[in-house]
């Protein structure tokens, strides 16, 4: 399958570190060192899940070969949605009139947009499905708390949108080339190592647990779908993980021997965007990209849950 275009959607107000230094009775050199992170992106009001996905979708629309009225499948990923019935998925598709599409929403916390990946790519692969559009987005500041030392300095808002295609429509088109998923719900605290209850909000009660797998398995799944690809750690020209912390990330590019270099981030201006996350790094570079660019996405999700796709820039 081929991704024909992207767009994404990212409020203007930051949090900083000096403000949480100052409520959290700690320095600001603390928050970069244990995370990387030294803004992160805070939605207003206004700036729903809704708001910010239809942005996503108005900012993907202006480079998309075909008419948005072709999608015949659109599916939403996200863990902090703005309503779970009314979806963002049907408020798309009625804010463009989109009137054959399926739509459905789907969570397995930051691993969703790689799962929805692989969602598009069965109904290609099955013939039920020629044009998709995935949109991810989470507003984790409805539920964090910036006085939780823990986890509260973590979290970003914003949105990302791609359409995809079954064939190739344009020379600008990248080929999704593989999408491997798993879910790690066995593995060390699993459903207990990241929380999300709507009366408590985000509770990360076993970082160490979830920086631990975190590590071992955006590793393991990159090193696998490039040897099943025929591809080696040196053909990469990108490597894009998932924006939890910038210490998992370095720590994955020296286990697999991927310079600093070709590691694309934006966790230190944004912090941790959920679903968003590393689709949205791909969607801010993808101009920047050369043709044969080969990029490789890898995520890291609360549950536990894990997912790889390789991506050749077309």
């Amino acid at each position: 399958m081929f991704i024909n275009s992207t767009g994404y959607y990212i409020p203007e107000k930051r949090i900083d570190n000096q403000y949480l230094a100052q409520i959290n009775d700690s320095t600001e050199d603390w928050y970069v060192k244990r995370t990387g992170i030294i803004t992160r992106a805070r939605a207003n009001e206004g700036e729903t899940v809704n708001y910010m996905c239809i942005e996503a979708v108005k900012s993907a629309i202006k480079n998309l070969p075909y008419d948005i009225h072709e999608v015949d499948l659109i599916i939403f990923g996200s863990y902090t949605p703005s309503d779970t019935i009314s979806t963002t998925a049907h408020v798309i598709q009625k804010e463009f009139n989109i009137d054959k599409a399926r739509a459905f929403y789907i969570s397995s916390a930051c691993s969703s947009a790689v799962n929805g990946m692989e969602i598009i790519k069965s109904f290609f692969e099955t013939n039920i499905s020629k044009r998709a559009l995935l949109v991810c987005a989470d507003q984790n500041s409805q539920y964090s708390n910036d006085h939780d030392r823990e986890s509260g300095h973590l979290w970003g808002d914003a949105a990302v949108a791609l359409f995809f295609s079954n064939e190739e429509i344009s020379s600008n088109d990248s080929k999704v080339i593989d999408v491997i998923t798993r879910g790690l719900g066995n593995i060390g605290k699993g459903p207990d190592g990241i929380t999300l209850n709507p009366k408590v909000g985000i509770q990360m009660l076993y970082g160490k647990d979830v920086f631990t797998n975190a590590c071992i398995y955006m590793s393991e799944f990159t090193k696998y779908i490039i040897k099943k690809n025929n591809y080696t750690i040196d053909d990469l020209s990108y490597f894009i993980g998932h924006q939890a912390n910038k210490r998992i990330i370095s720590f994955v590019c020296n286990e697999l021997g991927i310079c600093e270099s070709k590691s694309l981030t934006n966790i230190e201006t944004l912090g941790n965007t959920g679903c968003a996350s590393a689709p949205l790094v791909l969607a801010q570079n993808y101009d920047n990209f050369k043709s044969n660019d080969l990029i490789c996405l890898s995520v890291f999700g609360g549950g536990y849950s894990s997912g790889t796709c390789l991506i050749r820039k077309g």
